[in-house]
Order: C-alpha cells, then sequence, then structure tokens
C-alpha cells in the first residue's frame, strides 16, 4: 500500500457520484457516469486532508507460533527487594510537541480566545499527572521572528514566498501575544513550556522570543531550545554542504555566549540541546566534538527516509522489541551518561513515524498500544519524560486535531488513539513522583505480552499488562495470575484481597474512532469537545486466598492497568476536572473571552529574582502530501545544560 491520493466514490447508479480526494493540495473538477446509459454528471469533489482519512489497515494475522494465553506474574512487594528499577518518574511523563506554525490552530487565536477542546484535553492530564508539559517550536522555529506585530491583526504569519528549502518550512513572524496566549493557558490550568528559538542565523543571533518567553512565562517557563536538527541543516539548505559537527559545536557555543551577553535573559542554565537525528550524524560524533563536557547535552538518531509500505509496517509496532527495546536500546549508553551527571534526559520530539506518519497505522489503536509500550519503556530507561509531535492536517500522527477551519468548533475536535496512551500513562506513574518502573519480561519474555510492575512508596502499586494480539474470537484473550511475596520468593504472602483494573479498549489494532479507557471515549472524528462521555467502569477483581492469586484477562487486543492497592487507585485516579464548555470561534457570538483582569499575562516578578527547582511535520507548512518517511519514530533527544539543579518536575 503506497502513500498515494485515494478516491472514494459514494453512492447508487442513479445519482451524480461525489469524489472524496485524500492528501492532496487542490481538488480539481471531474466528472462521473451515473449508470451505464446516462450522460455525464458533476462530481461533487471534497477534499479531505490524510489527518481525516478514514482509510484503515488489514488487522494482521495472529502470530505463528501464538504467545502462551496463560502465565503467572510472581512480583516482589517491596521495592529495595527488586534489582534494576528505574528513576523516580512523573505521571506528566508524556507531553505534547506542538509544531510552533500550527500554534494558533490547536491553542487559541490570540491570549483572549483559547480553544476549549485544547484546554479540556490539557485537564484530562492535569487531573492525572498535576501538570502537562508542552513545548512549542520544531522546523518552523528556525525561521521565527519575533515582531511587535502584524498588519493583519494576526499573532502569527507565514511568509511561503521565502519557503525554498527542502521541508518547505516557511518563514514565520510571531507577535509577543502568542507568549500571552501559553501564559494564559498556565493561569487556567498547570501548563508548563518548552519554547523553540532559532539558530538558523549565528552570525546575528536573534534571542528575542527567549526575551520576551521569560518575561512574560515566569515559573511556567521549562527551558528554551535551541535549534532543530542541525544534522539536517545543510541538507535543507540553512549551511553551506560539508558544513559538520564540529561547526555545529562552535556555532552552539556562539549562540550560548550570546545568551550569556543578554541582559534580558536571566535564567541561564535551561537552554536545551542539541536535537539530532541519525541521519547524516551519529551519537558518537557529536560526542567527539567534546560537546558532552562542554555543554552537557545529548543528541539522538532518527532513520534515513525511504518508502514505507504501512500494512508491511503495521505488525514491527505490534511487539515489545521491533518498535520498542531495539529502538530505545541505542540511547542506553547516553541515558546512564546522563544518569551519571544528574541530569534529566528527554525525547523531545516523538511519534510513531516522521513526516506526518503512517497512514492507517500512525492513527489506530494498535499505535495507542505502542505508545504506551514506548513510554514505559522510556520511563523503564531512565528518560525523564517525552513529548508526542502534534502537526497539521496533512500529518495523520496527531494525537487530537482542531476542525480543519479558521474557527475551532467546539464539539468538533476529533481525538486520536494515542492521546488516551498519554491519559494511561499518566494513571500508571501516578501523581506521586515517586513511581519506579521495572519491565517484567512476562510471560517467559514473549514479545507479543509485555508487562510493567510500578512502585510507588517502595510498595508494589500498579501493574501495566498489554496483548497485541488481534483476534475477536476471544481465543488469544490473556489470563494473568498475579502473586505478591510467597511461593518462590520466600516472603510472606502480599496478595490482596481484590485489584481494581482499568481497560484501554476497541475492536481491532486497526480501529480509529471506537476507542475507550475505562469505558470512556472522547468521542469520534470531528464530535469532540475535550471531555469524557459516559461513566468511568473499573473492574473490581476478587482474588483467590487458598492459591493467593489475582486473576485477570486481557483481551486481544488490549491493555489492562492493575491497582494492587486502594491507596495505589487514589493516587492514579482523576482528581476534580477543570473543565471549559463554550465555543471559542472568531465569531461575535458564542466565545470564550478571557478576561484580561483575571488572567495573569506576566509573572509578576523580575526573572533573576526567580529560581529554578528542581521532526519534520510537512503538514504544517500546507505542502503536498507526504510521500516517504524515516523507518522509526522522529526522536530527539536532550538533557537540560546547565548545573544539575535544573529537573523536569
Amino acid at each position: 500500500m503506497k502513500l498515494l491520493p485515494l478516491l472514494t466514490f459514494a453512492g447508487g447508479l442513479s445519482i451524480a457520484r461525489a469524489v472524496t480526494v485524500y492528501g492532496v493540495t487542490g481538488v480539481v473538477p471531474q466528472t462521473a457516469l451515473s449508470g451505464p446509459n446516462s450522460t455525464p454528471s458533476p462530481v461533487v469533489a471534497v477534499y479531505v486532508p490524510p489527518a481525516f482519512n478514514e482509510t484503515t489497515l488489514d488487522v494482521p494475522a495472529i502470530p505463528d507460533p501464538a504467545p502462551p494465553t496463560q502465565f503467572t506474574l510472581q512480583l516482589l512487594q517491596n521495592a529495595q527487594d527488586v534489582n534494576g528499577l528505574s528513576i523516580p518518574q512523573s505521571g506528566a511523563f508524556y507531553g505534547f510537541s506542538i509544531e510552533m506554525s500550527v500554534a494558533t490552530q490547536v491553542i487559541g487565536i490570540n491570549s483572549s480566545f483559547l480553544n476549549p477542546p485544547f484546554l479540556n484535553l490539557m485537564s484530562l492530564i492535569v487531573e492525572r499527572a498535576g501538570h502537562v508539559n508542552i513545548r512549542v517550536g520544531g522546523n518552523t522555529q528556525e525561521t521565527a521572528v519575533l515582531v511587535d506585530s502584524l498588519s493583519s491583526g494576526k499573532i502569527m504569519e507565514k511568509d511561503k514566498e521565502a519557503s525554498s528549502n527542502p521541508t518547505l518550512t516557511p518563514t514565520l513572524y510571531i507577535t509577543p501575544e502568542i507568549l500571552y496566549m501559553l501564559r494564559n493557558v498556565s493561569s487556567l490550568l498547570n501548563a508548563r513550556w518548552y519554547l523553540g528559538i532559532p539558530m538558523n542565523d549565528t552570525n546575528n543571533p536573534r534571542l528575542q522570543i527567549g526575551e520576551a518567553a521569560e518575561a512574560i512565562l515566569g515559573d511556567f517557563l521549562l527551558g528554551f531550545q535551541l535549534g532543530n536538527e542541525p544534522n539536517l541543516y545543510a541538507a535543507h539548505g540553512h549551511r553551506p554542504q560539508g558544513w559538520a559537527q564540529f561547526d555545529y559545536f562552535g556555532e552552539f557555543g556562539v549562540m550560548i555566549q550570546a545568551v550569556a551577553n543578554d541582559d534580558k535573559i536571566h535564567i541561564r542554565n535551561n537552554i536545551i540541546g542539541p536535537s539530532i537525528s541519525d541521519t547524516f550524524w551519529t551519537t558518537e560524533s557529536v560526542w567527539d566534538t567534546g560537546f558532552l563536557q562542554s555543554y552537557a547535552a545529548f543528541p539522538s538518531p532518527e532513520t534515513a527516509d525511504q518508502i514505507i509500505d504501512p500494512q508491511r509496517e503495521f505488525p514491527h509496532y505490534l511487539n515489545h522489541k521491533e518498535r520498542i527495546t531495539d529502538t530505545l536500546a541505542q540511547y542506553l549508553n547516553s541515558s546512564n551518561i546522563a544518569q551519571a551527571m544528574g541530569k534529566p534526559f528527554l525525547m523531545f520530539e516523538t511519534n510513531t513515524a516522521s513526516c506526518g506518519g503512517f497512514l492507517g497505522l500512525s492513527d489506530s489503536y494498535g499505535a495507542a498500544l505502542w505508545a504506551i509500550d514506548f513510554g514505559l519503556q522510556m520511563a523503564y530507561s531512565n528518560f525523564s519524560g517525552s513529548l508526542l509531535h502534534v502537526g497539521g492536517v496533512s500529518d495523520v500522527y496527531n494525537p487530537f486535531n482542531p476542525p480543519q477551519t479558521n474557527a475551532s468548533g467546539f464539539s468538533q475536535w476529533s481525538v486520536n488513539p494515542i492521546f488516551y496512551s498519554v491519559l494511561a500513562v499518566a494513571e500508571t506513574l501516578g501523581r506521586t513522583n515517586a513511581s519506579k518502573v521495572i519491565d517484567l519480561q512476562a510471560n517467559t519474555g514473549d514479545i507479543h505480552t509485555p508487562a510493567y510492575a510500578i512502585y510507588e512508596n517502595d510498595k508494589i502499586a500498579r501493574l501495566a499488562l498489554f496483548n497485541y494480539v488481534s483476534d475477536s474470537t476471544g481465543a488469544s484473550d490473556s489470563t494473568v495470575a498475579i502473586a505478591i511475596g510467597g511461593g518462590e520468593t520466600g516472603q510472606p504472602n502480599g496478595t490482596p484481597a481484590s485489584v481494581k483494573v482499568k481497560y484501554l479498549l476497541a475492536p481491532s489494532v486497526s480501529d480509529k474512532q471506537n476507542v475507550t479507557w475505562a469505558g470512556q471515549t472522547l468521542g469520534r472524528w470531528l464530535q469532540s469537545d475535550g471531555r469524557f462521555q459516559g461513566e468511568e467502569q473499573v473492574q473490581t477483581v476478587d482474588c483467590d486466598q487458598g492459591s493467593n492469586t489475582c486473576t485477570v484477562k486481557v483481551p486481544a487486543p488490549g491493555f489492562a492497568l492493575v491497582f494492587m492497592s486502594d491507596d495505589a487507585f487514589q493516587q492514579a485516579a482523576p482528581q476534580s476536572t477543570a473543565t471549559f464548555e463554550t465555543t471559542s470561534v472568531t465569531r461575535t457570538i458564542n466565545t470564550a473571552t478571557v478576561d484580561q483582569a483575571v488572567l495573569a499575562t506576566s509573572n509578576g516578578q523580575n526573572g533573576k529574582d526567580r529560581q529554578k527547582q528542581g521532526s519534520t511535520s510537512k503538514g504544517s507548512t500546507g505542502a503536498a502530501q507526504m510521500v516517504s518517511a524515516p523507518h522509526l519514530a522522529a526522536l530527539c533527544l536532550f538533557i537540560l545544560a546547565g548545573v544539575s539543579s535544573v529537573c523536569l518536575s
């Protein structure tokens, strides 16, 4: 299956047929026959961008041999008895990376008009994790220019005439109003921001975005991403051919010095970099420049572009090995180095694939299972967080999409399965910021039925159980017997009298719009306001006191989150949710207007008086549809440069 425009015909033989054209930038009027003996009649052509393309993939075959459907997890009760646990992790492990050029489509029109569905979606995470981390940046940050105002009255404009590089990245003009918009989001809910600042011209550094952001965002500013994928600068025409790692090392130092010399930027230890992929460069080639010793920052790889058949690729995402442990194995050395230096290690921009994702795969329930597994494996591998990328309507990997107009309707958003993964990971890790994760190598290491244990406050708290097999007959459902202590461990029995279970479910791994988390849904495409619909369904499973086991079923396909105690359930359960019910549109009625007298738009104090505690997305530029993509996710790893007191929490 190639990523080419698709034509879908609808209608009977006696009427004119409608043509839906997916993934092209223009629609040419056509005609069609309404019957064998009829004359041509006009065809109604409707452009549907890839983000709303309903094409699904075939469900992959049941693995041969099929995984065992019954197995036991014999677990230790106390964390001090377990070898190999991760560092303490936060429920806010997953956040979002929003391409700078689509910020006004996703977040709001300006500081007074915020999109309630976006606020509702972020609120779902905040109520589970305590806060949400969001990065605004990407390729378009490199050409961003801060101006006082724009003649159009908008807060952002693209100069597409200047888009001559291979990624068609436009020059982006933004006003301080966009920063006030981010600040007002934080005034409504606990959102914290990473912000991209340009590195495309180190002879004349543009730090105005950083200056304004520090003053406006205040304590909600986590850090500045300096430069985006410099390993592709030469290929994209941003640097001369032959520009390489040592050139980057020198220019990064120039920018660091420019920040140090800027008396309007007072925080010196929140510069994030670098962001590289393994196209042309390797991680080790950056270490060889002395970057690590000089700047204390880490890069990450991404594979080279190639034509991908999503149907053939699909099974590779439906197991614990190929796109999970194999992908992350190459970063374990860097993760260890970060731990030794006392630095947080971030997967700054990722998703199922770069260049918009794989149609039918990236927007499927199978991708949601992959994202939960990938996130927990990163946590187990001592990453400190990861941001799922959000691009434009030409991108199929987006966790959510506003409606395809400049009027962001209240109940017209679309939520993709991968967004549910963020909620599932948040509840798996909880709000204590003390969760430690271990990969259990369950079912004798079977790659289709992985499992994780989460220890919290030194006790077993939650289990994450997967079943990647898609089998509607029920014959491939897993039955997992869970025992705490006792048995072969030689410890006193710690199996509880009962456990609570939440399920992330869909009819098949190919399904796009019928996903539920604990029985609740965020609605079908173009029908969501960002709030859950339906009553939450939490299953209670009584344990067998004779065998000291709790038996939990995991449907094929399915994800089960098992709470081993009432306290573990309470530490992860959603708290009261702030909801935003009014439409935010460009019309003068039914609008969500933010009262500037109520919402703070500055930090109320000087930045120097504060203390910090503790991909290529073609769709965002209106370019033609993706025809090729890297084999793996767009992976951008960072740690915060500067003193070790800087942290993510």
